[in-house]
């Protein structure tokens, strides 16, 4: 197809390549989407799961632990899928600059992107945080926790809080790594959204960084998002597939 050729051709020029994505890169690794309409979030309201109410209530983090065993349990055992092991393939081909990412599953890390490429802007489920001593846990420890009847986890070490290393509502971004995604997204070539509605923000802003720093955009996404008409190429396939199709294609040509 014209735009597996087009958008091949755009990797082979480039030379900084960044990645975003966001859940529907994951959906073809058998991921549900949490958000629809039979998703985790259907049956628990979000606003109440903030942060401030988090710190102030211990029924407040039990429902929220609650919700994260569910997300956890669906995410553990998943495997990278065919657009994960691509983006890899970029870093291998030494054309990827980073990973700008949406989601806190761990796919692109598991399909063997390293860490030091990954700005995971919503923060990561494979890790719990104490929120009194700074410990950090793997995600397992909490989880083994809760099996054994602890409805809310706490410290080893301080029995402080524990809550899981993901961005909550009314939490602040992570400010390292959103410092450092929009300064990638402004220097790079190259600009590959996969998987995102680009509605949520500061996240959706990097599209717009990159083309104002004169990268080209391509927007790969099933539906259409509201940066379309910025892209230099929008192809509403599904990521995954498409994704892997489009980096064989830039080796081969590069190969050849």
């Amino acid at each position: 197809m014209e735009y597996i050729e087009a958008v091949a051709d755009m990797i082979v020029e480039s030379k900084k390549v960044v990645v975003f994505t966001g859940a529907g890169f994951s959906t073809e690794s058998d991921i549900p989407d949490f958000r629809g309409p039979q998703g985790i979030w259907s049956k628990f309201d979000p606003d109440e799961l903030n942060l401030p109410n988090f710190l102030r209530s211990e029924e407040i983090r039990e429902k929220y632990w609650q919700v994260h065993r569910m997300f956890w349990e669906a995410v553990k055992d998943a495997r990278p899928n065919s657009g994960h092991y691509a983006v890899t393939e970029l870093h291998n081909m030494d054309k990827l600059d980073c990973v700008i990412t949406q989601n806190t599953d761990g796919l692109h890390q598991k399909s063997g992107t390293p860490d030091e490429k990954m700005l995971e802007l919503h923060g990561t489920m494979h890790w719990v945080d104490c929120l009194e001593c700074g410990q950090r846990y793997p995600r397992d420890y909490a989880h083994e926790k809760m099996l054994a009847g602890e409805k809310v986890p706490r410290c080893g070490s301080c029995k402080g809080i524990l809550k899981p290393a993901t961005v909550a509502y009314g939490q602040s971004m992570p400010e390292r790594e959103t410092r450092e995604a929009g300064e990638r997204s402004a220097g790079c070539d190259l600009f590959l959204a996969a998987g995102s509605s680009l509605v949520v923000y500061p996240a959706a802003q990097m599209p717009l960084l990159a083309k104002r720093g004169g990268a080209r955009l391509v927007i790969l996404n099933l539906t259409e998002t509201p940066h379309d008409h910025h892209a230099d190429m929008v192809i509403n396939e599904k990521t995954g597939e498409t994704m892997s199709r489009i980096v064989a294609k830039a080796k081969q040509k590069i190969n050849s």
